[in-house]
Order: C-alpha cells, then sequence, then structure tokens
C-alpha cells in the first residue's frame, strides 16, 4: 500500500476501506508517512468529505493509536460530557459536582483553551494550588473516592488525532466536520466512558454558526458513539450571547463558586440543568429528564454540589476554602466599567469578538504554548433582551493594565448592540440529537 494511491482515491471521491484507514492511522502514529502527505490527504477529506462508515473506522483506528483507559474498577456506567467551546461556557465547573453528588463518577479529561474560547483545565489553575495532571493509578483512585477527577489530555491519548489536529491547524483543514467529529470522539472513546453527552454550541461565538452545519456534525458524533456501543446524546444550544455573567478563567471559577451557592445565572442554570438531566438519564439514575432536572435542582439548592466541589478542589491539591472566600482566587489590578452610551435594549452581541477581547487581555493562547493570564476578562452585567439606560454599565473590564482596560473598552462597544426596541427571544437549547 502507499500513500500516494490513498491520496489520489480520496482527491477523486473514493471511499477508504477499514483497511486502508488502520494503515493510514499506523503510519501517521509511527512516522512513516511524512507530514506533507498527511496533510495532502486531510486537505482531500476538506473537499471530498468521507461517508459515515469510513468516519466511523477511521475514529475507532484514532481511539486505538494510544492507550485507552479502563474504568470497569467504577461503580456505575461513566458518563462524560463534552463542549463544542464557547464563550464563558463553565458548565463542566458546575456539571462535575452536581452529577457527583447525585451518584454518578465523574472522570474528564479536559484540554487547555485555543483561540477565542476557553479550556476548562486553564481555568481550574485560577485555583491556588490545583494540580490538573494526575497518573491514570490517582484519576481512577480520586474518583472512586469523592466520585469526580479531572485531568489534563494526556500525551498518549490518541497520538494520531494529535499528530493530524497540529497540520489541521497550519493547512486550513480544521473545518472539514469528518475530522472534526473523529478528532473529538476517538478522545472521548479512549477515554473510557460508558457514554457521551455532547453539547454542540451554535451561534457568532461558536465554531458551528449555522443550525443545520451544527446539527449535521452532532448527528454524525451521535452515530460515531452509537457505532462504537456507547450511549451518546447530542445538545444543540445557543452560543450567539456569552454563557453566564463572566468570561476568563478566574472570573469563571469565580462565576461557577457563587452557581453552586445557588447564585445561577438563568443561561447557565438552564443549559447546566438540560445538559445534567440527558448525563443522569444516561447513567440509570434516573428515569426521565424531568426527574433528573429536579434531582440537580435540589442537589444544587441544598448546598450538596458545593460540598462535592470542596473536596474535588482539596483532592487535586488546591485551597478548599475558595469555596467560602472566592476572594482568595487571584483578581485583576484594573478593573473599569463599560457604560452604554444610551437607552433601549440590548439587541445583539458579537460573541466571538467579545471572547477575542478576553483573549487579547491575555487569557486566551494563539498557540497552545502560549502563557495565559487567569485574572484577567469581562464580566457582562447586560445579556441580549436585558434594558439598559444611558451610563448604566455594561460590561465590567479586568485587565493588568490601565491601557489594555481602554483598548478593550473600546471594542466592547462596538460588540454589543443597544436598540430602542427589544430583541426577539432565541432559545437557550435549540433541540436534541439521539
Amino acid at each position: 500500500m502507499e500513500m500516494l494511491d490513498l491520496i489520489r482515491k480520496k482527491r477523486d471521491g473514493g471511499e477508504h476501506t477499514p483497511g486502508e484507514l488502520a494503515w493510514l492511522v499506523q503510519g501517521i502514529t509511527s512516522g512513516r508517512i511524512p507530514d506533507y502527505q498527511a496533510a495532502a490527504w486531510c486537505m482531500a477529506v476538506y473537499f471530498q468529505g468521507m461517508s459515515p462508515r469510513e468516519v466511523k473506522s477511521f475514529t475507532l483506528e484514532m481511539a486505538a493509536s494510544g492507550i485507552q483507559l479502563d474504568l470497569s474498577a467504577l461503580p456505575q456506567p461513566v458518563i462524560d460530557k463534552h463542549s463544542s467551546g464557547g464563550v464563558g461556557d463553565k458548565t463542566t465547573l458546575v456539571l462535575a459536582p452536581l452529577i457527583a453528588a447525585a451518584g454518578v463518577p465523574v472522570c474528564k479529561m479536559s484540554g487547555r483553551g485555543l483561540g477565542h474560547t476557553g479550556g476548562t483545565i486553564d481555568k481550574l489553575e485560577s485555583i491556588p494550588g490545583f494540580q490538573v495532571e494526575l497518573s491514570w493509578e490517582e484519576f481512577i483512585r480520586q474518583a472512586q473516592a469523592i466520585g469526580v477527577a479531572l485531568t489534563a489530555q494526556s500525551e498518549e491519548l490518541c497520538p494520531a488525532d494529535k499528530i493530524l489536529y497540529a497540520l489541521r491547524d497550519v493547512t486550513g483543514t480544521v473545518e472539514s466536520i469528518p475530522l472534526i467529529a473523529a478528532s473529538i470522539m476517538s478522545k472521548k472513546l479512549a477515554g473510557g466512558a460508558g457514554g457521551f453527552v455532547l453539547d454542540i454550541k451554535v451561534g457568532n461565538g461558536a465554531f458551528m454558526k449555522d443550525l443545520e452545519e451544527a446539527k449535521t456534525l452532532a448527528q454524525l458524533m451521535v452515530a460515531i458513539g452509537k457505532g462504537a456501543g456507547k450511549q451518546t446524546v447530542a445538545v444543540l444550544t445557543n452560543m450567539d450571547q456569552p454563557l453566564g455573567r463572566a468570561a476568563g478563567n478566574a472570573l469563571e471559577v469565580r462565576e461557577a463558586i457563587a452557581f453552586l451557592r445557588g447564585e445561577a445565572a438563568p443561561d447557565l442554570l438552564e443549559v447546566t440543568l438540560a445538559l445534567g438531566a440527558q448525563m443522569l438519564k444516561l447513567a440509570g439514575a434516573v428515569a426521565g429528564l424531568e426527574e433528573g432536572r429536579e434531582k440537580l435542582r435540589r442537589l444544587l439548592y441544598s448546598g450538596r454540589g458545593l460540598e462535592v466541589f470542596a473536596k474535588w478542589v482539596a483532592a487535586q491539591g488546591g485551597e478548599p476554602r475558595v469555596v467560602e472566600k472566592p476572594e482568595m482566587i487571584p483578581g485583576a489590578p484594573v478593573v473599569r466599567p463599560v457604560f452604554s452610551p444610551g437607552r433601549g435594549f440590548v439587541s445583539g452581541m458579537a460573541t466571538d469578538l467579545l471572547g477575542q477581547v478576553v483573549a487579547d487581555l491575555g487569557a486566551g493562547r494563539k498557540r497552545k504554548k502560549d502563557i495565559i493570564d487567569p485574572v484577567v476578562g469581562l464580566v457582562f452585567h447586560k445579556k441580549p433582551g436585558d434594558p439598559v439606560e444611558p451610563g448604566e454599565p455594561l460590561v465590567e473590564i479586568h485587565a493588568r493594565t490601565e491601557e489594555q482596560a481602554l483598548t478593550a473598552g473600546q471594542v466592547v462597544l462596538q460588540a454589543i448592540k443597544v436598540t430602542e426596541e427589544p430583541p426577539s427571544p432565541k432559545p437557550l437549547i435549540y433541540g436534541y440529537i439521539v
């Protein structure tokens, strides 16, 4: 078999056999296939696509290219949650302790942020002392002891995907739906969970801007999961505005703590309950979704989720007193409000632009090795549909310098639209793919 033949076959719209895809993944992992040929194949896929059968075979081969975690020592099916990325998306921080408090173990490998979307690992590292690197033995032992464990994605997990993603990132082929689906689901399958709830973000602050494209991606990912024998559900959620009130690593952790203390932003609460109810149902912990939502509400407002969060922080070396004293989490030296220039209603947000403001303040990366600033970001006092008066704060900027705050404020005003009439409301949950 020759790589050139596979490139030509896909370039001309052909369908690869499972054997060809196995040979391809093995060659990429071993280094036998040079980067320039792997990149050429990615470009061929970008233009010609892949059949569902191809995507399934390709995903399974990538999942098998490195270690595969065995979670059978845990008492019941582990249900993993994945988000396709957005601005202010802190659902893992609140869902993990709530689901664990419901008696369902949460074992999760998470990534760092890249571009205008934040990463769960970066957020947790803003807690003093929190360690995000766990050995597999520590990972399993912690999940057994307190019901929740989270670690940074291992270099040993899906090495074929790591190589291909780096090539896609520099060759303009990231946006291929088959390659996106295979990349995400190969890591999920290698992580060993018994089922997956996929939060597919849709809107101007998400990777997927179009609802129909998001549905296509969700359907493909659900088919991959089910084809591998895993219970899988996708939830299509709105990312035409930041989720919750904060965007920025430490700021989002503070908001998550406030949430678990019962001070939940309505949109974050709705999305959390929608995702969490699906997780509990897949795990067999509840009979239906409404029962799941009610169970999560009880755990939230009773304080049980906050208790588990404190145990989780302590187990991974962090300072558990942050649940009572969030001010122990470092803050920015410069905090400046951005005021509304007029009267009316917030009618829209350029969420991707707001996410880029957060990244430019220092909370995001352009390259994976960039160092981030945990304390900077934005706090939103107004969201779409809210009335606003002249001189009323729209956003609060958390920055390192006055100059950075001034520059960010100018962009924020461009990103938030105020009109005389209120906007037509949009749903937070667009639907489910099961």
